[in-house]
């Protein structure tokens, strides 16, 4: 191992990947370095059980080479070393306090120890006590806010007594008590020019609080309850502040002469650690096996869940509600006709249709999703589900469970930030606390209840992950080969905002060598010594795979690790303050403050599955690992809409428009196999300020495996500027031409819906479809106007002018053999009957008639799947 190329080397580090690493030549020097050296991995080891073939390494030549860099200690800095001080003292107390609480078994022993609290002490007095008509919980919940350090959320101006402090925080802290004490005098004096007595008895609360500022408390206490509990694992509102002080500390570890040593001696489980570039099985290019993995994950869809992290904010989307002005989640973004979540359930239902295809049975995959009062996250997926009637698959095949908010912290202090009293500025803690949130809310025993063993994990806004066999090639190798967590992984692009995936290895406190496959997020790469300036081709960047956020998960393994009632429940932690945290206040005022909030980073969780070893492992270790990497074309893997494009922005990275440009790119590639004709597509910046060369929209039931659906398309074109929709998956295609749009859109694209005892629709796979066949076709219009400044295309929101558009009710079939369909028309077929269009001495020939009633289920035609070795043949059977 010692020979592997492109590695960093951090002895003496703690095993979160989260945490900042030190090169240690011996317990008393704190030097930071990393080494380039050249790759020697052996290009054809095994990986898994993949014949030697069928392995390949992320890199197969790079040289990588930087002089060794000991990095020294600035000089001492007053202030500096005084923020230090003051970290170092608030860290200490605290830690106290929460050992002590730890060792309380009730409510009352708890609310005595941290009425000891000198903080507490400081800020009630008998006076507030008699006023706030709290139950003993929730006066604990405000007690515990106070012992934080975070009085000011609280703070009306007229409550406290606090003695005379020194330090730069407290005094910090007192300049914002006075500015809110007084505008709060200020909102309470009357119009007569007296001031009211904020004590007088005017409700029943006893503090002549207003009915908002009732509200705005009861709010505080649900989400400091919130906290209190999911965050029990490290020591509840307490053990959140002295996380957030800790990594603060750590961030300005640069600027401050603090005695490290000790800090390490406590939070380090390893003398030595090294991260290297990562083999990986390359779905490119050992295709072969990559068709048995995806065959695998289609057998396996039975055992599988599915998991969405759907809580976060999605600020950068700027995603509003034209009619209300209401902001909202990215799920709800309309992509391609419709929402993000739409599309995550359509993928999925694509390949329950492959699985019934192939073994003529239902199979209905649990879906578990992480939502957040984030914008209304939680309320609005509901909704959605439910006008879906969701999505044909009954409410019982779906948890959504929420996750707690938690609060945004000030960089230079570790104070909560505020728009008011009572009111901290709080957003979701990062999609990592999905695991122990999903333990603590029984979703993993409700995934049992359905008999499944492992999940796939997604992202809503990478809107590719289900192309072609990744997805199910992830899944599949993870349930054959036993393994406890796989990433799919592709090369890193420039400009992305994304962490790389690494293989770790170490050597542990008692002499052992630990390896796996990991994560580091982009936000952490100056810790580990790797730039985190713009990706490039010779960048150190550049040398590791892109992690996607797209994982397998053996379920009770990830378990075991959540249900741990420690920090591991909680994987790499951290608290990326790069950012201004921008927020209104009460007054309307808008505030940017650099800052961020505690996060969990999901993928992180791999940190606890290293494989160890009573020696060092030199190759092959990668063999009997517990992690594995699979590894496509981005384009297959990754491409998000995370961000609005702003106006004059010259770049596409991560947004709808760059997206669905791949989603082209994907969709040429697909069809240029297949002897179709259309035209290429260029770089982004081609189209930064124009539309995309032509529109192409494919129902992923076509599939999803790409040797699937090319084998119900042959021969023709698709020109410049013109437009395919084809919703339906028993669709052929041979030798049609299309110039302009051509839109096919089946009520039944994969099955019908049965009502069932629970009064539910539920969507049956392959009865009653939708279909329609195109031979020797040629579709003449003026299709969409590209010209329109209505257009946008990422919503396949169009302007046309001419359309051929087919719809297909219920189990209706279409049918056109050796036409020209020319100019504007629109051919409905009812439920029950089939069109069918040819040439006649008129021009064309309709005929309409019903479906035999022998063929209404089956339809009178239909794709036969076959599995012939380690892929799938098709075979038309016409009845």
């Amino acid at each position: 191992m010692s020979s592997m190329a492109n590695s960093i080397t951090l002895p003496s580090s703690p095993s979160n990947l989260s945490s900042p690493h030190f090169n240690t030549n011996n317990s008393n020097t704190l030097l930071c370095s990393f080494t380039s050296k050249t790759l020697r991995f052996a290009f054809n080891k095994p990986l898994l059980l993949i014949p030697s073939p069928y392995r390949s390494s992320f890199l197969t030549s790079t040289r990588v080479t930087t002089a060794p860099l000991d990095y020294a200690l600035p000089p001492p800095d007053s202030n500096n070393n005084n923020d230090n001080n003051t970290f170092s003292k608030e860290i200490s107390r605290l830690k106290s306090l929460r050992s002590n609480l730890v060792d309380c078994s009730t409510l009352s022993q708890k609310l005595t120890v941290i009425n000891s609290d000198s903080r507490v002490k400081l800020f009630f007095n008998s006076k507030v006590l008699n006023s706030l008509k709290l139950e003993s919980g929730e006066l604990f919940l405000l007690k515990c806010l106070v012992a934080a350090g975070q009085e000011h959320v609280i703070r009306l101006g007229f409550e406290f007594n606090e003695g005379e402090t020194t330090t730069k925080m407290s005094t910090r802290s007192n300049v914002k008590s006075a500015l809110y004490a007084l505008v709060e005098m200020i909102e309470r004096f009357d119009f007569s020019g007296s001031e009211t007595n904020v004590y007088s008895n005017t409700n029943s609360d006893g503090l002549g609080l207003r009915e908002d500022e009732i509200e705005d408390l009861r709010k505080l206490l649900r989400i400091l309850d919130e906290i209190e509990q999911f965050y029990d694992c490290i020591g509840g509102i307490i053990g959140y502040q002295i996380m957030v002080l800790e990594l603060l500390s750590q961030s300005t570890y640069e600027k401050q002469t603090t005695n490290w040593s000790q800090h390490l001696k406590e939070s380090m489980d390893c003398q030595f650690l090294e991260i290297h570039t990562p083999n990986v099985v390359d779905l490119s290019k050992n295709t072969d096996y990559a068709s048995q993995a995806a065959l695998w994950g289609i057998e396996g869809l039975p055992d599988l869940g599915e998991i969405y992290p759907l809580g976060g904010s999605a600020d950068r989307l700027g995603l509003v509600d034209p009619d209300t002005g209401e902001c909202l989640p990215a799920a709800m973004l309309p992509y391609c006709g419709k929402t993000l979540l739409e599309g995550l359930v359509r993928d999925l239902q694509a390949r329950e249709f492959l699985y019934f295809k192939l073994y003529g049975k239902q199979c209905i995959t649990p879906v578990a999703i992480m939502t957040s009062s984030a914008k209304n996250n939680h309320n609005h997926i509901t909704s959605l589900c439910e006008r879906l009637s969701w999505f044909g698959r009954s409410r019982s095949s779906f948890q959504l469970f929420e996750q707690p908010l938690v609060p945004a912290v000030d960089a230079e202090d570790g104070q909560w930030l505020i728009t008011k009293p009572f009111a901290p500025v709080s957003k979701p803690g990062g999609h990592g606390v999905i695991w122990k949130l999903a333990y603590d809310k029984g979703i993993f025993e409700w995934f049992y209840h359905h008999g499944r063993k492992g999940a796939t994990v997604r992202q809503v806004s990478n809107v590719v992950a289900a192309t072609d066999l990744t997805l199910l090639a992830l899944a599949g190798i993870g349930l054959r080969c036993g393994k406890k967590l796989g990433f799919a992984s592709c090369k890193r692009n420039s400009g992305a905002t994304e962490g790389i995936n690494v293989l770790v290895e170490k050597r542990t406190l008692d002499g052992k060598w630990a390896y796996g496959f990991s994560c580091i997020e982009y936000t952490e790469f100056d810790k580990f010594g790797i730039p985190s300036g713009p990706c490039s081709s010779n960048s150190l960047q550049a040398d590791f795979p892109a992690n996607t956020n797209i994982m397998y998960v053996d379920l009770p393994s990830v378990e075991s690790i959540a249900s741990s009632k420690n920090g591991k429940s909680l994987p790499g932690m951290v608290l990326n303050t790069k950012k201004p945290v921008v927020y209104m206040d009460h007054f309307g005022n808008q505030h940017s403050v650099f800052g961020g909030r505690l996060e969990c980073t999901m993928q992180n969780i791999a940190d606890n599955f290293l494989n160890t070893y009573r020696s060092r492992c030199y190759q092959e270790v990668e063999d009997n690992l517990d992690t594995f990497i699979v590894y496509n074309e981005r384009r297959k893997v990754t491409s998000s809409a995370k961000k609005k494009r702003k106006q004059g922005d010259n770049s596409l990275h991560q947004t709808p428009d760059g997206s669905l440009l791949d989603i082209l790119r994907n969709a040429y590639d697909l069809l240029s196999h297949c002897d179709v004709e259309l035209p290429e597509i260029e770089g982004n910046d081609r189209y930064v300020d124009s539309g995309p060369p032509f529109l192409i929209i494919l129902h992923p039931a076509l599939g999803p495996l790409w040797e699937v659906t090319r084998q119900k398309f042959s021969g023709g074109s698709i020109s410049k500027g013109s437009e395919l929709q084809v919703e339906v998956a028993e669709f052929l295609w041979r030798n049609v031409e299309l110039h302009g749009s051509l839109i096919i859109i089946a009520e039944n694209a994969i099955g019908s819906t049965m009502i069932n005892s629970n009064g539910e629709a539920i969507l049956q796979y392959g009865h009653r479809c939708g279909r329609c066949k195109l031979q020797n076709v040629k579709v003449l219009n003026q299709g969409i106007d590209w010209s329109s400044g209505e257009n946008v295309y990422w919503k396949h929101h169009v302007q046309r002018f001419e359309a051929v558009k087919v719809i297909l009710h219920g189990n209706a079939e279409f049918e056109a053999n050796n036409v020209i369909l020319e100019g504007n028309q629109v051919f409905e077929v009812p439920d029950g009957y089939k069109m069918k269009i040819t040439s006649g001495h008129l021009g064309l020939d309709i005929q309409l008639n019903p479906i035999e009633p022998n063929m209404m289920d089956s339809g009178s035609w239909f794709w036969n799947y076959k599995i012939n070795g380690t892929h799938i043949q098709l075979e038309l059977n016409e009845l």
